[in-house]
């Protein structure tokens, strides 16, 4: 005697509530991408066209009692504002912070500053620019 088979034809009630449950995940998925994509994109955007201002320390030369910095600056022609720079000793205490303005015209401004600091300084670090 044959046992008779439980399955049903393939394709012939539609799908199971397995394929269902699959096919709720994949959309499920698809949309939260694309809202992880959107997001990247907006704070992407952001970061890049609102930074009218932004710099990067180039060299550094401490003394007792006070670190030149060589920074570079770039902004946008019209725009003004300043970066914070510090220095540290070689224990890790902060020895000095100043801001540094930059106004004018010129898009590109590499300037030597002098932040001075209270013990010697080992680091220079720029903590960021910011645009008034």
């Amino acid at each position: 005697m044959s046992t008779a088979s439980t399955q049903l034809p393939e394709g012939r009630y539609g799908r199971s509530a397995d394929e269902r449950a699959e096919h709720k995940l994949k959309i499920v998925g698809g949309i939260l991408a694309v809202a992880l994509l959107a997001l990247f994109g907006y704070f992407a955007y952001h970061y890049v066209v609102q930074n009218k201002i932004s710099g990067e320390v180039i060299t550094f030369k401490a003394s007792d009692d006070a670190v030149k910095v060589h920074l570079e600056v770039r902004k946008d022609a019209d725009a003004t504002g300043y970066c914070t720079v510090r220095s540290q000793a070689a224990d890790g205490s902060e020895v000095g912070r100043a801001d540094f303005r930059f106004t004018g015209h010129d898009t590109r401004i590499d300037k030597v500053v002098t932040l001075r600091t209270t013990a010697l300084g080992t680091t220079a670090e720029l903590l960021g620019c910011h645009a008034d």
